[in-house]
Formats: structure tokens, C-alpha cells, sequence
């Protein structure tokens, strides 16, 4: 779209007609992330319908929506740390902007890999076990408790 610009009339509408948008992204591919899927601006209008219990599995939907928030935080603070450095960050906001990072490197990218929904599912969690269970907010408790049983 003319300068990138996904409010262009022909993405705009298309979307409606498509049910979705995804947006490709200059910076993931310029990083060798492929596919260059930028996360936070795609959307579908249909994926509710095609995911969770009976069809993926029941905490899809639920891990989608903290590994966006997750990512999300971690761009953010690029920004800010393109302002004032990466020493100012916290210890907190260091594993947010880490997680944006691992999110593209192993979650995002796939390249030639074949990877299946279960799959994906299983690396999602596997990338969140840098967070404590109570920062998983977006995550019903029965999902983190059958992932990450009480220590005995």
C-alpha cells in the first residue's frame, strides 16, 4: 500500500471482504523473521470461530491474547529504550523487551519448519515460563495449574 499505509482504502476494504488483514512487516524481514508477520496490527474476524476447545485446544485463545499483551509491552519499550537506552530499563521491563525478542526469533519465525498447532501451543508456554505464574493475568488459573502443577 502507498507508504505503508494499511487504512489505504484497498487494504481497508479488503479487510471487510477477507474477514482479516494480515500486515507484513520491513523490520521482521530485514531480521530474517519469516514469515514477516506483524502481529499487533493483523487481525481476523474469524479466528474465535476456528479455535479453542474441539478445535485446537481449550487455551488457545488464551494464550494468544498474553502472548500478544506480552509482545505488545516488549515493543513498546523499544521505543522507549530508543529514547533513553537500555540501561534505564527495570529488571521487569529487561524481561519484556527479551520476550519481544525470544517471541520473534522462536515463536514468529518458522522458515522452512512445518509446525503444527500443537506444536505451536507447546512453544507458547515454553516462552512464558520466563514470567511467574502471577504475571500470566490473560491465562485462567486451571490452564497455568495443569502447565505448572504447586511444588510439593
Amino acid at each position: 500500500m502507498p507508504d505503508d499505509d494499511i487504512t489505504h482504502p484497498i487494504s481497508d476494504l479488503t479487510g471487510y471482504i477477507t474477514e482479516g488483514q494480515i500486515v507484513l512487516s520491513r523490520l521482521l524481514h530485514r531480521k530474517g523473521i519469516y514469515p514477516p508477520i506483524d502481529v499487533l496490527p493483523s487481525l481476523s474476524r474469524l479466528m474465535n470461530a476456528g479455535i479453542g476447545a474441539g478445535k485446537t485446544r481449550a487455551e488457545h485463545r488464551a494464550l494468544a491474547d498474553q502472548l500478544y499483551a506480552f509482545y505488545a509491552t516488549g515493543r513498546d519499550l523499544r521505543r522507549l529504550v530508543a529514547i533513553v537506552g537500555e540501561g534505564a530499563l527495570s529488571h521487569d521491563d529487561q524481561r519484556y523487551l527479551d520476550f519481544a525478542s525470544t517471541f520473534e526469533e522462536r515463536f514468529l519465525h518458522q522458515g522452512a519448519e512445518n509446525r503444527s498447532f500443537d506444536e505451536t501451543l507447546e512453544l507458547a508456554w515454553e516462552i512464558l515460563q520466563a514470567f511467574p505464574a502471577s504475571e500470566l493475568t490473560r491465562i485462567p488459573q486451571r490452564f497455568i495449574d495443569a502447565r505448572r502443577p504447586e511444588p510439593a
